[in-house]
């Protein structure tokens, strides 16, 4: 699965803004500057391992308290991420960012992340199969399920990619995929912080689980090419130079990658989250196939709307969560207007090429009609 690390979408030659992933950081500055930024990717590597280390060897339910307690602090004191998390929430329930229910959604959202980073952090310490049986494999809509739409596909020789975001817990449903025996792969950024990278890496293969650096466009092709299932994290942040959607009623963007990927490469675009419930298991469920029909800009705007739709009724069962700490759309009503611009002129240049091949057709007909041999 997707790497909580990693890239929205791999990068995809001739398509504005996925060639590059995201959160990367740039290696210019001075040699002060770029030693000091080794040794804090160091000493994050080194707390992370000492914390997981403690985490894994004490009761869960006091430390999750305790976490939460410690990430409403952060939610309070840290203004830029609560005017993010507020302004997601404020989308998601179409209501004022100072209105009351947004508060308490934004409180619920750290307390709900506040939860999947003390789990997460605790996995290490735990036998590699616990997370793998942690997620509930039935449901309408679950890893059974799953597995037939998987196995319809590879019986055409086609992959799956799976397009999901920060709900739940992906390193969960990463470990009981890879426990189904299924071939997944998640994209991830191997640039921003290296060496937590590296360890991140290292335990989820403990679990079976293959993660790909976001620059290696090879072995992401070979796994299309196998008929296996790539997965991709969306919700990374708006970016203006993305694909324009409508998302819970507003237009922002999402990565063309998916998109881009599918058409060239005949593969599935299949929507899936995994959430948590009350009782602490994991429930995975997966949207209908979207079908990319080709490269043209009106076909990828289509298939990008229909993940948005897809991802945005996985959001409404559970807002709570969803932590993207990212905007997610523009600042301006301005940007919003651009947006739903070009996504009209992607879909209006797509009725234009079909108008010009209806012409086209209409000439050959006449010349055929008249006895004249063509080869239009």
């Amino acid at each position: 699965m997707a790497a909580d690390d990693g890239n929205a979408a791999p990068p995809a030659e001739g398509v504005r803004g996925v060639r590059y992933a995201p959160h990367r950081r740039t290696n210019g500055g001075s040699r002060a500057r770029r030693l000091l930024q080794r040794v804090r990717e160091k000493a994050t590597v080194r707390a992370y391992r000492s914390v997981s280390w403690l985490l894994g060897h004490l009761p869960e339910g006091p430390i999750v308290a305790l976490a939460q307690l410690g990430f409403l602090a952060g939610y309070a004191l840290w203004p830029a991420k609560r005017r993010a998390i507020t302004a997601n929430a404020s989308h998601v329930l179409g209501l004022p960012a100072g209105h009351p229910r947004v508060r308490r959604l934004a409180r619920a959202v750290y307390r709900a992340y506040a939860g999947y980073v003390v789990g997460l952090m605790r996995l290490p310490a735990l036998p590699p199969d616990v997370p793998a049986r942690m997620v509930d494999a039935g449901g309408e809509h679950g890893l059974e399920s799953f597995r037939r739409l998987h196995e319809s596909l590879r019986d055409e020789g086609r992959a799956m990619i799976i397009v999901t975001l920060h709900v739940g817990s992906m390193e969960t449903l990463a470990a009981a995929m890879a426990s189904h025996g299924f071939p997944a792969y998640g994209v991830a950024d191997d640039s921003a912080y290296p060496e937590l990278y590296a360890l991140l890496a290292e335990q989820r293969r403990r679990w079976g689980v293959q993660v790909i650096a976001w620059r290696n466009l090879r072995e992401i092709h070979r796994v299309l090419r196998d008929a296996g299932i790539l997965a991709l994290l969306v919700d990374w942040g708006y970016r203006s130079d993305g694909i324009p959607v409508r998302f819970f009623g507003d237009w922002t963007t999402l990565p063309a990658g998916p998109a881009v990927l599918a058409a060239k490469t005949g593969a599935a675009i299949v929507p899936v989250v995994n959430r948590r419930g009350r009782d602490g298991r994991y429930q995975a469920e997966h949207g209908e196939p979207i079908e990319v029909t080709s490269g043209s800009p009106a076909a990828i705007q289509r298939a990008t709307q229909a993940v948005a739709d897809a991802l945005q009724r996985a959001i409404e069962i559970a807002p709570e969560q969803w932590y993207s700490f990212k905007p997610i759309w523009p600042d301006t009503d301005r940007e919003g207007d651009e947006l739903a611009t070009r996504a009209a002129a992607s879909l209006a240049d797509d009725t234009e090429r079909g108008a010009r091949r209806g012409r086209r057709r209409d000439r050959a007909d006449d010349v055929a009609g008249a006895g004249v041999p063509t080869d239009v």
